[in-house]
């Protein structure tokens, strides 16, 4: 018989509300869905019973940093897609800036065959922008003319503010070509690279860690966000402006976005301000920087208002020796994408939001923005990308317990609830985690046995 699984009796997110009711999988597809429950056990049907627990579409992480290839030490495809399925995440998107930097089809297609081999959720990647790498694009993603892109590629990444290798991209003629000659999505890193450059000489010799968000300000995020939703409206060219931090950006956001543009903010963002980035140090210094309460109040009001569309992660991890350095030497960057369901899931146990908030912002909304067919919902005919939460106890993070390669937390030490119990994909569980059983959980699956490239529209 065809492989076919019953969860019974969980609280499901379903159609935007919370329903108490049954599901059942059949080969990898959502079958049926029974809010009241009813649904008879089959035989040879594995059945989970799921009482007490809450039901979700399996998160998708539109922005994530694997490290593969070239720093293996810090994570990999494998590393990674094992840490976003501790965390309910069943479908990622990887961004390009590794090492070498992944800006050719050749280096896109060596990124998906090693998922294919490696990872054990869903996968899709970003090719990385260059001031001369238009061919390559177009390959990946198609023409204005021809929109056809590859399977497991989602979209081009522009760095407009300073990155690694040949990935910043900020002279107006080499944007322009990219805007107006390729298709699909846009993702772009919105800090302005002149006014960083012009402002950097005023923050020599200071080694406080408040440094960070004062050099690279909310202006400078400001000056790019405009810059390309203009390049965008200009050439009707799909954009998304990753991880929104600052009140002045969302602001502007709010009265001038067009039909071309989405954004999106991580948790992290949402969670700490300036005095969590005192207390925490070099462990919360990423790019755009952690910033200040009105930007993370404004931030909450412009997601709720639907300025913002979804929550990524910005999962990028270093070493803990690396972070270690001080600032400003520390690299910029943390691990995330393991605790951002628990992370959101607390904050609708405490009225930040509700539990649909966080399912539409994490599941159903990334799959819209960058047209994932038959993902982000628990709907008939849907791919069976699931995940148990237990919603009755709390965790605390501990730095030993994860699944990410460098071993550590921007959130050690703080206590959530809403922590995945066991997450599918395709209909097959993948990982599971005891209740009242340790907080890192076990993997049921081999490398590569589950998962597949995303096909994107």
């Amino acid at each position: 018989m065809e492989q076919s699984l019953l969860i019974r009796n969980a609280e499901m997110v379903f159609q935007g509300s919370l329903v108490h009711g049954d599901l059942r999988a059949i080969s990898g597809l959502i079958d049926s869905v029974a809010p009241g429950g009813g649904l008879t056990p089959i035989d040879g049907e594995v059945v989970v019973e799921a009482e007490g627990l809450l039901l979700l579409p399996g998160a998708i992480d539109p922005q994530v940093h694997f490290r593969e290839p070239g720093q293996p030490e810090k994570e990999d495809i494998g590393s990674g897609s094992k840490a976003a399925a501790s965390g309910g995440v069943t479908s990622f998107l990887d961004m390009p800036n590794n090492v070498p930097s992944a800006t050719s089809m050749g280096a896109m297609q060596s990124k998906i065959v090693s998922a294919s081999r490696n990872a054990v959720t869903h996968h899709g990647f970003f090719i990385g922008a260059t001031l001369d790498n238009l061919p390559e694009l177009q390959a990946a993603v198609g023409t204005p003319y021809s929109p056809t892109p590859v399977d497991g590629i989602c979209g081009i990444k522009i760095f407009m503010g300073s990155s690694t290798g040949d990935l910043l991209v900020n002279e107006q003629d080499a944007l322009e070509q990219i805007f107006s000659g390729t298709a699909g999505v846009i993702a772009v890193h919105a800090e302005d690279e002149d006014r960083m450059k012009e402002r950097r000489p005023q923050f020599e010799g200071r080694y406080d860690v408040a440094a960070h968000a004062e050099w690279r300000d909310s202006e400078t995020a400001l000056i790019a966000t405009k810059r390309a939703c203009k390049l965008a409206d200009e050439n009707s060219h799909r954009l998304h402006v990753l991880h929104l931090t600052s009140e002045l950006e969302a602001d502007w956001l709010a009265e001038n976005k067009s039909k071309h543009v989405t954004t999106e903010v991580c948790p992290q963002h949402l969670t700490f301000d300036q005095t969590d980035v005192e207390e925490r140090g070099t462990r919360l210094i990423m790019n755009p920087p952690i910033r200040y309460t009105e930007d993370k109040e404004a931030l909450w009001k412009r997601l709720k208002d639907g300025t913002i569309d979804c929550i990524a992660t910005d999962h990028a991890p270093h070493t803990i020796e690396n972070k270690a350095l001080g600032f400003p030497k520390a690299h910029s960057g943390m691990p995330g994408v393991e605790t951002s369901l628990p992370v959101m899931l607390t904050h609708a146990s405490e009225g930040k939001c509700s539990i649909p908030d966080v399912a539409r912002w994490m599941c159903e909304s990334p799959a819209q923005v960058y047209g994932m067919e038959g993902k982000g919902e628990l709907l008939e005919g849907f791919d069976a990308d699931m995940v148990l939460v237990d919603m009755e106890s709390k965790r605390s993070i501990s730095d030993s317990e994860t699944w990410t390669r460098v071993g550590w937390s921007a959130f050690e030490g703080m206590g959530l609830t809403g922590w995945p119990v066991s997450t599918f994909v395709d209909g097959r569980m993948v990982f599971k985690r005891e209740v009242g059983g340790p907080n890192r959980g076990a993997f049921l699956v081999e490398p590569g046995s589950t998962g597949r490239s995303l096909r994107f529209r």
